[in-house]
């Protein structure tokens, strides 16, 4: 491929790669990450955030006085302002933008993957729902310690997958040949470079792209970063099924003589525009949500079933981005190698 032929599919695979939720894949990209995540940026944003958390933590909880509620929001507010800068500055928002498409984009396969693991799941909720020692601890939390148990649910939910999701983009990556990276580069700005690259290296006149199929550092990232949003994108959504059908089925089964007794208060407190429906039972339903979350999330990385079901579109996205970088890679320093010869 001539110079100008491979600075137009660099420059095209450039645009291809931030309109498809690979950020981190394009040099310039990098550079900028690696600016935001210097520690004198980064200690200077810490710093500030920590202390308007602290003093509306404080602020709420005198406000209140519930205590539950100063870590809470603190903790709230810290993740708030990590996920601003990581939006702004650290070029998260294509990637974000990419994967929440990609996920609302393929409601279609959602709804039925969703209706197959709801059945399964309520089921072994429903045992804990109609328990009474769950509503009992739930109906008793102070509206401060019930958003610090969330947001337990939801930290330990993100770091499973944290630990898990880096070992699916390292499976995909170690089996790379030439027809992974032909199939891969169909229909991107990289089949033409593909094809040729792939035969040069199959006659010994250049490098084996398939060498560079080791996916690492910020565009390892990339790839979990992307993960982790569809995954749990698709867990929120299936969380708040779970949250709406306990509401449901609570309103119409849980009577209030049953709550009284199951929650040991003297009264509830219903709400005014729901009759039918207690702050206790929003609690519970709440809690199981949670639970419901942790619980899915964990299953869908371990058991087989679920993981297909969850992640089988998208590994093949993943996938295409792994050939795609091993061939830009290859082409970016042959034309760097012919620059430097001339």
């Amino acid at each position: 491929m001539k110079q100008n032929g491979s600075a137009e599919a660099l420059r095209l695979t450039d645009s291809w790669f931030r309109h498809n939720g690979l950020t981190y894949f394009v040099p310039e990209e990098r550079v900028a990450v690696r600016a935001a995540m210097r520690p004198r940026r980064t200690v200077l944003v810490g710093v500030v955030v920590v202390v308007v958390a602290l003093a509306a933590g404080v602020a709420l909880a005198w406000a209140t006085g519930d205590l539950g509620a100063a870590p809470a929001l603190l903790l709230t507010l810290g993740g708030a302002a990590a996920g601003w800068y990581a939006l702004t500055a650290m070029r998260f928002r294509p990637i974000l933008v990419w994967a929440m498409g990609r996920t609302f984009g393929s409601l279609t396969r959602l709804l039925p993957m969703a209706l197959r693991a709801l059945p399964l799941l309520l089921l072994f909720m429903t045992f804990l729902f109609i328990n009474a020692e769950v509503w009992e601890m739930s109906a008793n939390l102070d509206l401060g310690a019930l958003w610090l148990v969330t947001l337990l649910f939801a930290g330990s939910a993100a770091a499973f997958l944290l630990v898990r999701l880096p070992e699916e983009v390292d499976r995909i990556d170690d089996d790379v040949d030439a027809a992974f990276l032909t199939r891969t580069c169909r229909g991107t700005p990289l089949e033409g470079a593909c094809a040729e690259l792939v035969e040069d290296a199959r006659e010994g006149r250049g490098a084996d792209p398939a060498e560079l199929a080791q996916v690492t550092g910020f565009e390892r990232w990339n790839l979990v970063l992307a993960l982790l949003v569809i995954q749990a994108t698709q867990v929120v959504l299936i969380a708040v099924a779970v949250f709406a059908f306990f509401l449901l089925f609570g309103a119409i089964v849980m009577t209030d003589i049953v709550q009284l007794g199951w929650t040991g208060q003297q009264r509830l407190h219903n709400l005014s525009w729901l009759p039918n429906v207690s702050t206790e039972l929003v609690k519970v339903a709440l809690f199981l949500a949670g639970f419901s979350s942790l619980y899915l999330t964990v299953s869908t990385v371990t058991d087989e079933t679920y993981r297909e079901q969850f992640f089988g579109t998208v590994l093949r996205e993943i996938e295409r981005a792994v050939g795609m970088r091993a061939v830009y890679l290859t082409l970016r320093a042959r034309q760097t190698a012919q620059v430097t010869s001339e």
